[in-house]
């Protein structure tokens, strides 16, 4: 692995959010960048809500080649680019952004990191029936490159917020012409659906650090033949991908998808692929690094 000097020439991308101190996104990206020689350099930068419009400028501004965009600036961000890409439209949220001489385009590589975390480990999910958990950011990213994908999908969501289950839902029926049910997700529900799932997707943040000790589904449901697919990924085995492996479903962590994502955004920037391997290593050793000082 190569040491680079920062010059003149260097190109600067950045992440976006609020908040962005604990990201992991800087130490993976450099090192990719640094492995295959290339003069960039990755940093964070912490912005507020009202300060948005702000960034973006200073992108054109200053140059940078890349933007990746975090909670909770995903959508405000769309009406500020020049162009967006087909499927970030679709979704409604941007999480990268491309400047290519000061035209700036929007793609969404939360879908795409989903998708690229299953194939990877070996799961096609076209034709397949698959519950996703959650109605929030990812749910929808998730849902929609499944969807595209065509697989059968339900979407659970607790009763407090089972309208925006039922609004994406109804966008994705629109869209791809199939039906989508949205059920609150309650014992009664998990247990009809799971019955008949062949992927199980939790898109919410329960069992993220520190509550560990969560999940948003009773271990009684998990067997055998069932892919479990947790979009959490600190702590890197949540409750429920512990409780998975003891049934002997097929689980898939969500820094699969963390690093899937990055590396995507990562070959938008430079035009080279990222080594996945050496990105999911070095944000393993952070993750590691975080959970001793707990």
């Amino acid at each position: 692995m190569k040491n680079l000097d920062i010059s003149g020439k260097t190109r600067v991308c950045a992440l976006i959010g609020d908040p962005v101190e604990h990201s992991m996104s800087p130490v993976m990206h450099n090192a990719a960048f640094r492995e295959l020689g290339l003069d960039y350099v990755y940093v964070a930068f912490r912005v507020q809500k009202e300060n948005v419009t702000r960034a973006i400028g200073g992108m054109r501004a200053f140059n940078l080649r890349g933007l990746n965009v975090t909670i909770p600036h995903k959508v405000a961000v769309i009406p500020l680019l020049d162009e967006l890409d087909p499927l970030a439209e679709k979704i409604g949220a941007v999480n990268t952004i491309v400047n290519n001489d000061g035209v700036l385009r929007g793609y969404n590589t939360d879908a795409g990191g989903f998708l690229h975390a299953l194939l990877a480990q070996g799961v096609e999910p076209e034709g397949k029936n698959v519950v996703i958990i959650g109605a929030g950011g990812v749910a929808r990213a998730a849902s929609f490159v499944l969807a595209d994908r065509k697989s059968n999908l339900t979407i659970l969501n607790r009763i407090e917020e089972l309208n925006w289950a039922v609004e994406l839902a109804g966008h994705i029926t629109q869209t791809f012409g199939k039906k989508v049910d949205a059920l609150e997700s309650n014992s009664e529900n998990m247990v009809k659906v799971l019955a008949k799932a062949d992927i199980l997707v939790n898109a919410t943040s329960v069992g993220m650090s520190p509550k560990i000790s969560e999940t948003p589904v009773d271990a009684g449901l998990l067997r055998p033949g069932l892919v479990v697919y947790d979009i959490v990924y600190n702590p890197m085995e949540t409750r429920l991908l512990k409780e998975a492996a003891a049934a002997r479903a097929k689980t898939i962590s969500g820094l699969d998808m963390f690093v899937w994502q990055g590396a995507l955004a990562f070959e938008m920037w430079t035009g080279q692929k990222a080594s996945v391997e050496l990105m999911k290593k070095e944000a393993a050793r952070l993750l590691a690094q975080s959970a001793k000082k707990v």
